[in-house]
């Protein structure tokens, strides 16, 4: 039961040995460029809000780098919203439910981050190991658990993600599996709980870009 329930998230669908249903997150890059030739509409201008919006915080967050990286932050938002609004619609493949995908955004960001830190910036990486006021006895350990936090941050991520994405859609593939065996009276009932399950599932694929985007960003002004 639990093989056949897990199975509507497996990429199987494909053409002499290639995975097709990963082509999905590659659909915005033909999608998205066909918006620039087009005159400026309502969806446009929101969408332009949007982005000057996420500078602006992102540009509190990192401080004198937001003018060269907040673009990065912007993009992995956009990048994932998309991929987590066409999970919603049939017969897409949803791929930010699967850590293959959130853990290759999630592992780089955090590498790049760390690497950079103790390169360029090694006596503030240290001394945020051991917060401020800290006894003496208690450094060692606060080494550790800081060393351990900062090492698990990308598997949070991932986690994250992907298990917030999965988890409505297998809600939903429960309830639509039942329909066929209800009687009619309460299949009305079953239609509407499925409606509102979407209209909640499009609010988690927002929240969680953009909690995704100022994670990354958060620890990347850790490390300044």
């Amino acid at each position: 039961m639990m093989t056949n329930l897990f199975s509507v998230f497996d990429p199987t669908s494909s053409i002499f040995y290639l995975p097709l249903n990963w082509l999905s997150t590659f659909l915005m890059f033909f999608i998205l460029p066909l918006l620039f030739w087009a005159m400026p509409s309502r969806s446009l201008l929101m969408w332009s809000s949007v982005i000057s919006t996420l500078h602006k915080e992102f540009k509190l967050l990192l401080g004198p780098l937001s003018s060269n990286s907040s673009i990065i932050f912007i993009s992995l938002f956009s990048l994932i919203l998309f991929n987590n609004f066409l999970g919603l619609l049939p017969y897409i493949f949803t791929s930010t439910s699967h850590m293959a995908l959130t853990l290759s955004f999630a592992l780089p960001l955090w590498f790049s981050f760390m690497l950079f830190g103790w390169l360029k910036n090694t006596q503030h990486m240290f001394s945020h190991l051991v917060p401020q006021g800290t006894p003496s006895l208690l450094m060692p350990f606060m080494v550790l658990i800081e060393t351990i936090s900062n090492i698990i941050r990308p598997g949070t991520l991932a986690v994250r993600l992907a298990a917030n994405m999965i988890a409505g859609h297998l809600l939903l593939t429960l309830l639509g599996n039942t329909g066929p065996s209800l009687a009619s009276s309460i299949l009305f009932l079953l239609i509407f709980s499925q409606i509102l399950l979407l209209t909640l599932e499009a609010a988690v694929a927002i929240i969680q870009s953009y909690v995704f985007a100022i994670l990354s960003s958060l620890y990347a002004s850790e490390v300044n």
